[in-house]
């Protein structure tokens, strides 16, 4: 394996000093050593990937220098527009170093929602003519590719990939620490929200450990799992699955359980759902202030005004909840009023180490999720 020290130096060597993406769980030691050792104004966690790579084109147009742009092989979808039309040699021929995390790698184990991205992440490099390597394990190997990659990078003027494979980067713990002090951790808040919901309640769920807690709260009420639409892909589009699930079912509450990395890597999405303005539409926000399930790096999302942001968008009421009493408080007012609404439930990162995941099947969820709304 490589130790993110030795990669981080060999690209500041080759004059690689700028750094945006999203996190990945592939990527998260060496996008944890970035953190601790580079400034934050040349290592920005980007709203979502495409966003990442405007930056980078941006950085470059300021300094004539390489960027380097990281994701998860899920988040090339985000990022193909400003690949295409942007960086592209036929557009405006702009060098970007892309690294991404090869999740659902043929012949690799992995969660259902990465196994169609890892079969083709090879194909859409093609595709968008983007010269790629798989990055070695080998130190050695590595450098000789990552140096002679930077030279084709900069003689083309445009971009070049690295895919990384799940164990090539040597486990790096994270120093930079921000605690926040909050009564409640992710799972606590969840529990505290599903006891409150009506048992004809439909829930959608964000991304990540957010569904699988909800999954095995469940598992533990002794409860079915057909009132829950599990999002395990797609990272911030859950909120519009509610939608439109809230607009051809006006008779039954609609919750989204959403997280703050993904509702700002598509936040537009609240301006459509203020706009359409649903009654029976209910929008929580777990707001942890970091991508806490490919790593903890950090969002702006205990930066910003969530609610204050809603309200601009027109949701119809907004509810801010920082602790048990306010939060059962908050779920009572947020089930009376008139929707969209929405309430931000600021608490700690972290999960257990030994949560679960799913036992059925996504197309399982699907099938027993659309039943019972036909009910």
């Amino acid at each position: 394996m490589i130790t993110p020290e030795d990669f981080f130096n060999v690209l500041v060597q080759n004059d690689i000093s700028f750094f945006s993406g999203v996190p990945d769980s592939l990527l998260k030691n060496i996008c944890a050593y970035l953190t601790d050792n580079v400034a934050p104004e040349n290592n920005i966690i980007a709203a979502n990937e495409g966003g990442a790579v405007a930056l980078a084109a941006g950085y470059h147009l300021a300094t004539g220098k390489i960027p380097l742009v990281y994701m998860q092989n899920s988040g090339i979808g985000n990022a193909i527009n400003p690949l295409l039309s942007l960086v592209d040699e036929k557009v405006y021929n702009i060098p970007v170093l892309l690294m991404i995390g090869w999740r659902g790698e043929p012949g690799t184990k992995d969660e259902p929602q990465h196994i169609k991205q890892g079969e083709v992440t090879t194909g859409l490099l093609e595709a968008m003519n983007i010269p790629y390597e798989v990055l070695p394990d080998d130190f050695g190997k590595a450098k000789e590719i990552v140096e002679s990659s930077i030279n084709q990078c900069k003689k083309a003027m445009s971009p070049f990939a690295f895919i990384v494979q799940k164990g090539t980067f040597q486990a790096y713990q994270l120093k930079e620490k921000t605690g926040t002090g909050f009564e409640m951790n992710r799972e606590e808040a969840l529990k505290i929200v599903v006891d409150a919901l009506n048992n004809d309640d439909v829930v959608v769920s964000t991304t990540g450990k957010t569904s699988r807690e909800l999954y095995e709260y469940r598992e533990k009420l002794g409860q079915k799992h057909h009132n829950d639409f599990l999002t395990v892909g797609s990272m911030g589009h859950a909120s519009q699955i509610a939608l439109g699930i809230a607009l051809m079912k006006p008779n039954r509450n609609i919750y989204c359980f959403d997280g703050d990395g993904a509702t700002l890597m598509h936040t537009g999405s609240l301006g459509v759902i203020g706009d359409l303005a649903p009654k029976n539409y209910k929008h929580i926000i777990f707001n942890n202030g970091a991508h806490d399930s490919v790593g903890g790096q950090a969002t702006i999302g205990h930066n910003i005004d969530i609610p204050e942001i809603a309200s601009g968008f027109q949701y119809k009421a907004v509810f801010v909840a920082e602790d048990k009493n306010s939060l059962i408080a908050k779920m009572h007012t947020l089930k009376q009023v008139e929707g969209p609404a929405l309430l931000e439930i600021k608490i700690n990162k972290g999960a257990r180490k030994d949560l679960g995941r799913p036992t059925s099947t996504p197309i399982e969820n699907k099938d027993s999720f659309m039943d019972f709304l036909k009910q």
